[in-house]
């Protein structure tokens, strides 16, 4: 059997105190990187270990592997020539499985290899498939072989820059636990408070911090759930409240003199030839969280937040520290007191639902006689024509959205199934002002509106009406929902438009309803 594997040179150490020779550390990746590529230019070789792999991994992109068992394999520097035959077999099985969808357990170093091809542009069709691969794997790995997380976050950034897939970076930032490089971080973060103040998360936000949030109490003790689902929403909130009161959001204002570029070394520690992409990719971005002003007043919401949440659990003890002005102060600690009001309402009636297996059937059944009322095969028939239906069964079945199927011309049977589909699909109900009162309405709830659909606004008008309660659940039976779920989805809208919540407990905040005094029926 034949072994690729590269020679081994062994020595002689003096493991005494006085030799200097007495520790002496494994290399890493970069060294043997530059050894090997040192070894090959004084063999005269015309192609560079990079290249040589590149071109053995075109050759080899198309071969499939059988079943065959597991064979360990480690390397600093894993390619296919440091592969014996049992090996190289090994891992043509598991990338055909890979490909497949099925991640056997697997050495780092064989995974390594199949990351390698990927990021030579070795195994895909489009950067979109190739990038697809590549979170396959770190998803599938990250857990098994937690080693991998610190390259796949570096590489998969690179992956994004070079082909220009600026819409995954969110989703790496994610998948690496809220980690981007710090250009990469502010230029994202300038993103989404320019866009969606709510997009923030959590992890994000905490490089902004001028102290580890992580190191408390709170944080540590069930606190961490709550911070990460109210922090992004009072971001939204102080956003829109700056935006109002200051003309500017939370984002810092910056000239363009202060813009800088950064160039970043592409796929650093992996076997990547530079002729490929290139050695680097540069891109511009605002240095935020390099204003200190900025920092010091993200660390004050998340303390505003976090000590409001502290004091509605119950947990002793605060956050020292500046604290923020006043007016923004009492716009989050009002929202947080909402918003946590809410959540404990909705937690406590949540209504139990009971399923009538009968009434189910039987609604099943007459929806199954609608269906072939308004179905049309071929020969212009519906199946409930020819269909063996009891009489009161087809009298039942030719009733549908108020129309008799059976009251027709065979000729016209299409354009009336037309109609009746037409009938079934109920307008869309926009949300509007009168002209008169138009011209004083902020654009934030022009904003407000555009986000709601029709049965949002249905249930607004319902809470304006006389019987708000009946209104909202004869609308929550026909929308197949819940009153308390439609309120909570305007209160969501609301909070990342206006930046407020609309709904206070199950009616519109008296702070609002003059806006609504105008609205069009």
């Amino acid at each position: 059997m034949r072994d690729h594997s590269e020679q081994l040179e062994f020595m002689e150490i003096d493991m005494s105190e006085d030799t200097e020779t007495a520790s002496i550390e494994i290399p890493d990746r970069s060294s043997v990187m530059n050894q090997n590529r040192h070894r090959h230019m004084q063999q005269g070789a015309v192609l560079s270990s990079e290249k040589r792999f590149v071109e053995e991994a075109e050759r080899l992109t198309a071969m499939t592997g059988e079943e065959v068992s597991p064979v360990p394999f480690m390397s600093y520097w894993p390619t296919y020539g440091v592969m014996n035959d049992a090996q190289l077999k090994w891992y043509l099985y598991w990338r055909t499985e890979a490909r497949q969808g099925r991640y056997l357990d697997v050495d780092l170093s064989y995974l390594f290899v199949h990351i390698y091809e990927l990021i030579n542009g070795i195994g895909w069709k489009s950067a979109e498939e190739g990038y697809n691969q590549l979170k396959q794997l770190w998803l599938n790995y990250g857990e098994r072989l937690p080693q991998l997380h610190v390259y796949m976050q570096e590489w998969m950034v690179d992956y994004t820059l070079v082909h220009e897939l600026h819409s995954c970076l969110p989703e790496v930032m994610m998948l690496s636990g809220g980690y981007l490089p710090a250009p990469l971080m502010d230029r994202e973060l300038k993103r989404i408070l320019q866009e969606n103040p709510a997009e923030l998360t959590l992890d994000m936000l905490r490089r902004y911090y001028d102290y580890d949030v992580t190191l408390n109490t709170f944080y540590r003790d069930g606190g961490k759930e709550m911070l990460e689902r109210y922090i992004p929403k009072v971001m939204a909130v102080a956003d829109s409240y700056l935006k109002r009161t200051h003309g500017t959001g939370l984002l810092p204002e910056l000239g363009p003199d202060a813009e800088q570029t950064v160039e970043r070394t592409l796929f650093h520690k992996a076997v990547y030839d530079e002729s490929i992409y290139g050695r680097s990719v540069s891109f511009t971005y605002f240095p935020i969280g390099m204003q200190a002003e900025f920092v010091q007043r993200l660390t004050r919401i998340y303390r505003c937040t976090e000590n409001k949440l502290r004091e509605r659990l119950g947990f002793r003890g605060r956050l020292r520290g500046k604290m923020l002005e006043p007016e923004l102060a009492r716009v989050i600690e009002r929202y947080v007191d909402k918003a946590y009001a809410f959540e404990q309402e909705e937690a406590v009636t949540a209504p139990v639902i009971h399923i009538d297996a009968s009434k189910l059937a039987s609604l099943q059944k007459d929806s199954e006689y609608v269906r072939q009322a308004l179905t049309i095969d071929e020969n212009g028939q519906s199946p409930a024509d020819t269909a063996v239906f009891s009489p009161l069964e087809r009298s039942q079945s030719n009733v549908t959205c108020g129309h008799n199927v059976e009251e027709k011309d065979e000729h016209e049977e299409p354009a009336l199934v037309d109609s009746i589909r037409e009938e079934c699909v109920p307008a869309e109900v926009k949300l509007q002002w009168d002209e008169a009162a138009a011209a004083d309405v902020q654009e934030e709830w022009y904003e407000f509106a555009e986000r709601l659909e029709s049965r949002h606004v249905s249930a607004i008008y319902a809470l304006l009406g006389d019987h708000p309660d009946d209104e909202l659940m004869r609308l929550a039976e026909e929308t197949g929902t819940m009153p308390a779920l439609l309120l909570d989805e305007i209160n969501n809208a609301a909070v990342e438009t206006i930046g407020d919540l609309l709904i206070d407990g199950d009616r519109i905040s008296p702070d609002y309803i003059d806006i609504f005094e105008h609205v069009k029926r």
